[in-house]
């Protein structure tokens, strides 16, 4: 691996490249036919990657030629969940019109085709296209169930070679499969440069699919969604319930089905599912498109495009948001009632996906509502997907991976039939009477008991009947695949030090929600000290996991029970022993690089900010949030924010002391990114709010991460690192510019933006900021700003109104301005 390590960090700004004989395939310059909101949320994340953009769609009956186009880029701009990483990427796209632009096809390297599901729209269009395409241009669909090969018959053959299918899942920059759709015809080398492309650059999981309506994803997960309504009709179940089932307890979307099809929108479930209808004939036809949906779709009631759907929210009389659902009988809304089965409260209570389908599927069918259903809808489900190996994809690991990767899945369906037992469910369904798939015979039949074994290094086979190694990048692997080949150095419950290769070592938090407790701050202080023996035996260190969410910050329930207990000591050593764990991670003598991904709030943010540089993921929610449950960052995320200011000003004004305007201008953007608990929407955005510095690399796969970041640290460590020393001659900003922030804070107070506490907790931090009433220009050090910190967070943590958030914060997860 260490021969790919310029490959295992390609960035924004990279290409990739594919070729066949003399001929290069390089994806420097896309262009996106139709600004419909697929067309367009693809373009946004091409841009998002850094590659410039030509989106093009009809001319209007009237008005700008270019209208549709400048809609859909405006719409782009205000789109939620944000469609850009940064909102100044939307200047990488420039607009056009299939009548006035086609020959700007000339200057792009690949073409991606999203107009509307008509097989002849889509085929005048590209008759029209392909005159205008470079030799080496590619040409792609994104049809999301129409024949790849049929829909391009008539174009030249040598366009012919350079065409297949790209088909994105919507919101394309957060939904991570990509499903690549070959034809005979296609040439192989333009099919990998585009795989690698969507891999690196994109940041997807690309799956090879066949050739077949609704391809893999779409297949299964319409079956699925539609069954389930079938199976609700059947048993009487209720929306709620079925959201309740269908949920987070099983590993899929917490969504449920019903809230998901008012995200993903009803006119698109039906659509597919008229697709599904129309093109597929295979053993379950009483899967069908159900009435409801005909019945919302001609009242256009379609989700949340439309503010009602299945569910429907409105202001009660009180002005309090009520939530409502559709009665099917009556077509009227009525109050949503809380679902509740005791069997799922009791497997909420276990944190393993694994436990917890053994124990919902361990119930009787034939007297129990939760195992009823589960047995229903599970076995056929399984049963499906073993019927469709061969046909959507050539084995049951694309199957797997698309609907994680597509539907957010965290097992897939054959992933979660090992779950439940293969041979134990097999003898339940016979005893059932149910159909036996022929994959599962041959399975059994070969002497296999699970579809994957070795720890998932292998799998089944079907075509060979035997069991084979998964086809998996060594720069995909993520850590649990490296604790399996080298095992665990050092651990305790919350935290392991895992050999990721190459003189790396990693550490992994795997508390819940990766919330830091002593056991994680203790650990990482004893292992990163000169001398200890992680330094003696590692170049240089990672910190990352494969969990959902790098860290949402310390443990919130600890320091809770100690201020109720008024164990001010107590609380005085751990926020001591936090900042000496911060400290040990800055100082370190080998490089430490956190990778953060997802939420990375409060101390999670101040390890990543100490760390000696950061890998981070696109998709980081970033921010110093102690704000928002009372408090301040004391973990030396204030000094941090701090000494960024003094930097960045100094960059500007070479010789500007504490008071230069360079400095109060700073100080006030970081002053307001911790006062009012700024949480980045991206890795871009993280940088923007100085979480992120602009020398770190930015990984658009989450699959990349870990070996992206350990060939970070490779690379400092490779390059002669010397830890930083500890700044002793910090120029405080002064109690001139602490007076000027505070005198904001109380014009905030009186036009009543923020609460009396939310001023007293900014003025502290305004104090820690700028040095704790010292002149301007006097200069202070690193551990006086962390005993400022200290003092302000001890302060803080005694008043009433900062229990009370913490509090509601754990009870709820949300912030409370009291």
């Amino acid at each position: 691996m260490m021969a790919s390590l310029e490959s295992e960090t390609m960035i924004a700004g990279a290409t990739s490249a594919g070729r066949a004989g003399d001929r290069v395939f390089d994806v420097r310059r896309v262009a996106v036919l139709g600004a419909g909101t697929m067309g367009a949320r693809i373009a946004a994340h091409i841009a998002n990657a850094g590659l410039p953009v030509l989106l093009l769609d009809i001319v209007p009956a009237s008005g700008d030629r270019n209208s549709v186009a400048a809609q859909a880029l405006d719409g782009l701009k205000k789109a939620k969940p944000a469609a850009f990483a940064d909102p100044s990427f939307a200047a990488h796209i420039r607009i056009g019109n299939f009548e006035d632009d086609l020959a700007k096809l000339k200057d792009c390297d690949w073409v991606i085709e999203v107009v509307a599901e008509n097989m002849e729209i889509k085929r005048s269009l590209l008759s029209k296209v392909a005159v205008h395409l470079s030799g080496d241009a590619i040409l792609t669909t994104n049809t999301s169930g129409l024949p790849v090969a049929k829909v391009a018959e008539r174009l030249p053959e040598d366009v012919r070679r350079r065409w297949f299918g790209t088909h994105f899942f919507n919101p394309p920059r957060y939904m991570r499969l990509f499903e690549l759709i070959a034809t005979p015809e296609s040439d192989t080398r333009a099919v990998a440069a585009i795989a690698e492309f969507a891999d690196r650059k994109l940041g997807k999981t690309v799956v090879r699919a066949k050739d077949v309506p609704n391809f893999i994803a779409n297949r299964i997960g319409t079956f699925f969604m539609l069954n389930t309504l079938r199976i609700m009709d059947a048993q009487g179940l209720s929306v709620e319930e079925i959201d309740l089932l269908t949920g987070s307890v099983m590993g899929w979307p917490k969504t449920g089905t019903f809230r998901l099809a008012d995200m993903v929108g009803i006119d698109v479930l039906g659509s597919v599912a008229r697709n599904f209808a129309a093109n597929i004939s295979d053993e379950r036809p009483d899967v069908k498109l159900p009435v409801i949906i005909d019945q919302l779709m001609e009242r256009k009631w379609l989700g949340d495009k439309t503010k009602q759907g299945f569910y429907k929210k409105e202001r009660g009389a009180d002005g309090k948001e009520v939530r409502l659902v559709l009665d099917f009988s009556t077509m009227e809304y009525k109050p949503s009632a809380r679902a509740v089965f005791t069997e799922i409260e009791m497997a909420k209570t276990n944190d393993s996906l694994v436990g917890r389908i053994r124990t919902l599927m361990s119930g009787n069918p034939a007297k129990d509502t939760v195992a009823k259903f589960y047995w229903q809808a599970l076995t056929e489900m399984w049963a499906y997907a073993a019927n469709r190996i061969g046909e959507v994809a050539d084995t049951l690991v694309e199957i797997d991976r698309a609907m994680q990767a597509g539907f957010n899945w965290e097992l897939g369906p054959f992933a979660m039939w090992d779950a439940a037992g293969v041979v134990e469910t097999v003898a339940t369904m016979r005893a059932m009477n149910l159909p036996i798939p022929a994959a599962v015979e041959k399975l059994l039949g070969a002497g296999g008991t699970s579809w994957y074994r070795s720890e998932g290094v292998e799998f089944f086979d079907v075509a060979s009947g035997a069991y084979r190694a998964v086809d998996q990048s060594p720069e995909l692997a993520h850590v649990a695949s490296f604790r399996k080949a080298n095992g665990v150095f050092a651990q305790n419950p919350g935290i392991s030090l895992v050999d990721v290769g190459q003189g790396i070592g990693c550490f992994e938090f795997h508390s819940k929600m990766n919330s830091l407790g002593q056991d994680i701050v203790g650990f990482l202080r004893q292992k990163l000290q000169p001398g200890s023996d992680a330094v003696k035996n590692f170049d240089g260190f990672i910190i990352t996991s494969d969990a959902q969410n790098f860290s949402v910050g310390a443990n919130l329930m600890q320091l809770l029970l100690a201020v109720q207990d008024q164990e001010w000591d107590d609380i005085d050593l751990v926020v001591r022993d936090f900042q000496a764990m911060t400290q040990a991670i800055k100082f370190c003598p080998r490089p430490v690089v956190a990778a953060p991904f997802g939420l990375c709030l409060g101390g999670g943010t101040e390890i990543s900010m100490h760390s000696a540089a950061r890998q981070p993921h696109l998709e980081l929610y970033t921010g110093l949030v102690e704000t928002g449950v009372g408090l301040l960052p004391a973990g030396g995320g204030c000094k941090e924010m701090l000494l960024r200011a003094v930097d960045a000003a100094k960059a500007v004004n070479a010789g500007g002391g504490g008071e230069s305007a360079e400095m109060y201008e700073a100080l006030k953007n970081v002053f307001e990114t911790i006062a009012m608990a700024k949480v980045s929407a991206s890795a871009y955005e993280a940088r923007g709010l100085r979480f992120v510095a602009e020398s770190d690399a930015i990984s658009m796969n989450r699959d990349r991460l870990v070996s992206d970041a350990r060939a970070q640290a490779l690379r400092l460590a490779r390059g002669g690192y010397a830890a930083p020393v500890m700044r002793m001659d910090i120029p405080a900003p002064g109690a001139s510019v602490e007076a000027t922030l505070k005198l904001g804070v109380a014009m905030m107070l009186e036009a009543e933006y923020i609460s009396a506490h939310d001023a007293k907790i900014a003025n502290h931090v305004a104090r820690v900021l700028t040095g704790g009433g010292v002149t301007a220009g006097t200069p202070v050090s690193e551990p006086y700003l962390l005993d400022l910190e200290r003092e302000g967070f001890l302060s803080l943590c005694g008043e009433a109104k900062t229990i009370e958030r913490v509090g509601f914060t754990l009870k709820t997860g949300k912030p409370l301005r009291n």
